[in-house]
């Protein structure tokens, strides 16, 4: 197993580790809610109480036994309207950021794409931390172009009757502007599926720009229900401004109110009385964990999505929902204690601040290697010196890591033991046994060739575990362990 860290990747897995420990470490609490409907013309409208949690389950109950039953007093509004500015043109990390949440696209995956698009000349050098769009790159051109496609005509021509002032954001890069659509136009039926995807993002986001602020307007209604307030906050947009042309990728929060009068009485048609819990923080997803190294100063726009797909490629993380491995987990830990600088933030922050210094010819070259020869010095005298203690420690991980990997589930017939992946010496075959044999001998045939991947999921129709193979060269598929499911009656049977 090739095992692998770096002044990026170590800090990038430790601050993933934080996450891990911080919900490994989440003591949840009970609070109360208390969601009362109404109706609005005919409408159920939820009202919440204006404490959005109450955390004393008498309070609660007090509360709604007050408020049961009871009709609802408009007693005060509030209109306010506000300007809902474009969002600034996309850098490497927000295109990233942006496809994943979307299109559930890799960050190296819609890197890839997005340099086939700027091979072609279609789009602009997509690896930039700018946010910025210079009046250098042609405003009037890139846009008339634009304006030849069908998706973006009617846009177009709207955008070219005032003066091309773009939102930027605040983030620069000396080399390249932000990334935008140039006025090299695609045939968008010759793009692939993807390709179009990412071209219709960075486009619509291009224009976006140069677009009006969106007008929304909330309106908070206050009702009285036996002396407690409770809440409705009405939104929706008044002018779409730039929404209109972003919408495909926009998910707007709309509740539109009719007009209501101070005074009025609505229907209360039930109050519900909710038992919750605090919930831990949320895992990292790709496109999360990037925009967390971006606003740290880890990495750079050109190596974060590498950084992130070499963790996944060394098994330290797995899932869509960023998870650290027990091995990734063993590397943290062996790092800490023998080697803290190879996983600090501070210390790869520096050399990132003074390569920029470098470039912008503010410190000489030489003095900075000097200075990372002698940091790396000692990094690696620490580290030979602890490394047959630091080897102990990823050892242990990777044993637990293969145990994981060749777990299956609880053995239906002893109900104690763990199901695994064994391997005979006898036939050479691989079959699922028991944990507890000689005392237990429940057993169960695996195919003869392809890669076992536990699915840590039961059968729909005999409950046991289900399995993934994969073959070379041919497609993967699921199945239980059971030889006798009735899901396999017709396997090996010809089709009439």
């Amino acid at each position: 197993t090739i095992l692998s860290t770096g002044r990026v990747q170590g800090p990038t897995l430790e601050l993933l580790m934080e996450r891990e420990l911080d919900i490994r470490n989440f003591k949840s609490k009970p609070f109360w809610q208390l969601e009362l409907h109404v109706d609005i013309d005919g409408n159920d409208v939820v009202a919440n109480y204006e404490k959005d949690k109450i955390w004393d389950k008498d309070d609660a109950e007090d509360i709604f036994n007050k408020c049961n039953g009871k009709d609802a007093i408009v007693k005060n509004m509030q209109k306010k309207l506000y300007k809902q500015s474009p969002p600034s043109p996309f850098n490497t990390t927000g295109l990233q950021a942006e496809a994943y949440q979307l299109f559930k696209l890799s960050p190296t995956q819609t890197l890839s794409i997005a340099e086939s698009l700027y091979q072609a000349g279609y789009i602009s050098y997509p690896r930039s931390s700018s946010e910025k769009l210079p009046p250098s790159i042609g405003y009037q051109k890139i846009l008339k172009s634009l304006g030849k496609l069908v998706p973006y005509k009617k846009f177009v021509q709207e955008l070219l009757k005032k003066p091309l002032h773009p939102v930027e954001g605040t983030r620069t890069d000396p080399a390249h502007p932000a990334v935008y659509a140039t006025h090299e136009v695609p045939d968008l039926k010759k793009l692939n599926m993807l390709q179009r995807k990412i071209y219709d993002l960075i486009a619509r986001r291009t224009l976006s720009a140069f677009a009006e602020p969106a007008t929304r307007e909330t309106n908070t209604v206050s009702l009285d229900v036996n002396g407690n307030r409770f809440i409705i906050i009405g939104k929706r947009t008044v002018g779409l401004g730039w929404t209109k042309i972003y919408e495909p990728y926009l998910q707007m929060d709309e509740l539109i109110l009719p007009e209501l009068k101070i005074g009025l009485e609505l229907k209360s048609k039930k109050l519900e009385m909710l038992s919750k819990e605090t919930q831990p923080p949320g895992r990292y997803s790709q496109g999360s964990i990037l925009k967390e190294l971006e606003k740290r100063d880890l990495g750079t726009k050109a190596t974060r999505a590498e950084i992130l797909q070499t963790l996944y490629d060394r098994g330290y993380i797995s899932g869509k929902s960023i998870q650290v491995t027990k091995l990734g987990e063993a590397v943290v830990l062996a790092l800490k204690e023998y080697c803290p600088q190879v996983v600090s933030e501070e210390l790869t922050r520096h050399f990132e601040e003074e390569m920029e210094q470098v470039f912008n010819s503010k410190k000489r070259r030489e003095k900075v290697v000097d200075e990372a020869v002698n940091i790396l010095e000692e990094i690696l005298q620490e580290f030979k010196s602890n490394e047959l203690k630091i080897g102990e420690k990823l050892s242990e991980g990777l044993v637990e890591v293969r145990k994981e990997s060749n777990r299956i589930g609880v053995c239906p017939k002893c109900k104690t033991g763990e199901l695994r992946i064994m391997f005979s010496r006898k036939t050479g075959k691989k079959f699922v046994g028991c944990g507890n044999y000689p005392n237990c001998k429940n057993a169960f045939p695996l195919p003869g060739y392809g890669m076992i991947i536990p699915l840590n999921k039961s059968c729909e129709d005999c409950s046991m575990p289900m399995i993934q193979v994969v073959r070379k060269g041919r497609r993967p598929f699921k199945m239980c362990i059971n030889p006798k499911c009735k899901s396999k009656e017709n396997w090996g049977k010809k089709k009439s």
